[in-house]
């Protein structure tokens, strides 16, 4: 898929995920009416879609990530590569977070290949919660297939960010720079959180902490989730 007009390419993904975008929505609606959390993971540059999820203005304060010090390019970029490629990682990181059934799992995944991501969904899927995949199976296909099943194998709501295989999108005719994958889960993030609020206008949201008023508010819901959710 040729990625000419950014514009229209998040139309796109938003347009042909509608339902999804939705499910997702109504699954997160129930996490939180059942009192579970949203549960975010991702490897290597999908670690940024999950940065967008946690502690964010705007965003959701149940949410706790699902990440290992080991996938973050931060902390070693090749390291973090082979990492996410490594075997039994992704389900002892599932396995000491005690998913429950009332949890969402939210895996960002590009290819949906390796097993760090893979073994997340599934342990999730073993609890009974409901894993939601934002990835690309155009960029699955084309990937080398490190783990026993892909992400969508596993997941109970695929949402298709339709990023192209290798991520770059320009220029057209031989694409080798402007990478999408981010943008694209940013945009389908953003959608899920305005679905969620037509479904539950009052479910707990952060408020900007540079606007005036908002530390005590932010300070209260500290104080209601911090226990479950230490990195607070």
């Amino acid at each position: 898929m040729a990625v000419n007009d950014l514009g229209s390419y998040v139309t796109d993904v938003v347009a042909r995920n509608a339902a999804e975008i939705r499910a997702a929505a109504e699954a997160i609606a129930r996490t939180a009416e059942q009192g579970g959390l949203v549960r975010p993971a991702g490897a290597g540059h999908s670690m940024a879609a999950v940065l967008e999820t946690f502690f964010r203005a705007g965003g959701l304060a149940f949410v706790r990530p699902l990440w290992h010090p080991s996938v973050l390019p931060f902390t070693g970029a090749r390291l973090a590569t082979a990492a996410e490629r490594e075997s039994g990682l992704g389900e002892a990181e599932a396995r000491r977070a005690g998913i429950t059934a009332a949890d969402t799992i939210v895996v960002f995944s590009n290819s949906g290949t390796n097993p760090f991501p893979v073994e997340i969904a599934e342990v999730a899927a073993e609890a009974g919660a409901t894993v939601v995949a934002i990835t690309s199976p155009a960029a699955g296909l084309a990937a080398p297939r490190r783990a026993a099943r892909s992400l969508i194998e596993v997941a109970d709501i695929v949402i298709d960010t339709a990023v192209p295989p290798g991520d770059a999108t320009w220029p057209p005719d031989a694409p080798v720079t402007a990478p999408v994958s981010s943008l694209a889960t940013t945009t389908v993030w953003t959608m899920i959180l305005r679905e969620l609020y037509e479904i539950a206008p009052d479910a707990p949201r952060w408020r900007s902490a540079n606007m005036p008023g908002n530390d005590g508010f932010n300070d209260e819901l500290v104080a209601r989730f911090a226990a479950r959710i230490p990195e607070l």
